[in-house]
């Protein structure tokens, strides 16, 4: 009989890709989203596949899926400052109520669970790199808040959970990561970056863009959650590309790539906005045998490309304005 896998956040940036490799591993696949920030065009392709079916439900209430289940990726969360600042509530109850809901399902089913935490857990880091012992440096009140502190609070109690009761965890903090799929207008620094240049406006920076991020391709980053979910370890495992740059760098890269004769135009830095985000990915490459293999270059053409695809509406369909260069 084929494993079946339940994805939560399915029809997301992550979780849709997540959809297509277990898909391709040969893994039945159940997907579930309440599409507040999904979009059903991610996984389209997949509803014509016998291996797929799709549940429009909100992971915060309570979970009923028929039938057998091996495994649960918790990947529904807004995962951007544009939505997590705009729907905190909402942010704060799924990685709580939902983590909660996902690790009773796993053990009413005896199905190992991996949960999707975040560099963010870090906060604003007094350690760099940052490792996966360091316990962060993080404001549980400021407006980022919601967020670091719902997934620092799914960890704690997958934690319990694999304590108490013995279920088999496991914990990915996943650090920046872009490629095709991602929103145009979800507030992250590559995709604000790339539609800011295809619509001819300046480049936002939040402050001097000396602040540093390290961007990992999606295709690494789902070959990392692959193989960490079918590992035996149970503590988290940073996955992300530590080949670290400078925001004002990156977004001369951006303007490189897309030809653009724009400007770079400098705003105040948000409040309590990371100086610094750099990946030790010693036990991913320790324990997993993983490292990146697709380079900056490569992996930013590839987005590129994806982008000036979309639809031109999609190029303007655009919140208020960019809150931070996460």
């Amino acid at each position: 009989m084929a494993k079946r896998i339940l994805i939560t956040g399915a029809a997301g940036f992550l979780g849709s890709h997540l959809c297509d490799r277990f898909i391709k591993e040969g893994y039945n696949v159940v997907g579930m989203d309440n599409l507040i920030t999904g979009d059903l065009r991610n996984i389209e392709h997949l509803f014509k596949l016998e291996q797929f079916e799709f549940y429009h439900h909100d992971v915060s209430k309570f979970i009923h899926v028929p039938g057998h289940i091996d495994y649960i990726l918790h990947f529904a969360s807004p995962a951007s400052p544009i939505d997590y600042l705009k729907i905190p509530i909402q942010t704060l109850k799924v990685g709580s109520l939902g983590t909660h809901n996902c690790l009773g399902l796993a053990k009413s089913k005896g199905a190992r669970m991996l949960i999707a935490s975040t560099s963010e857990i870090y906060g604003d880091p007094a350690v760099h790199p940052q490792t996966e012992e360091y316990w962060g440096n993080v404001n549980p009140i400021g407006p980022r808040g919601v967020y670091d502190e719902a997934k620092r609070f799914q960890e704690a109690i997958t934690m319990a959970y694999h304590t108490f009761h013995g279920l088999e965890t496991r914990i990915v903090r996943i650090f920046n990561t872009y490629g095709p799929r991602m929103r145009l207008n979800d507030g992250r620094a590559l995709p604000a970056f790339i539609g800011q240049a295809l619509r001819g406006e300046d480049l936002t920076l939040f402050g001097d863009g000396s602040q540093t991020r390290s961007f990992c391709y999606v295709d690494d980053l789902i070959e990392g959650i692959y193989r960490l979910l079918l590992s035996d370890y149970a503590y988290p495992v940073n996955i992300g590309n530590p080949n670290e740059i400078s925001l004002k760098d990156f977004a001369e890269e951006v303007l490189k790539l897309t030809g653009s004769s724009v400007k770079i135009a400098y705003k105040p830095l948000p409040v309590d906005d990371p100086k610094q985000r750099q990946p030790d990915i010693s036990k991913a490459k320790e324990i997993l045998g993983w490292e990146p293999k697709v380079d900056r270059a490569e992996g930013l053409k590839k987005t590129y490309e994806y982008f000036k695809s979309l639809p031109k509406e999609e190029l303007y369909k655009l919140p208020k304005e960019f809150t931070s260069n996460k």
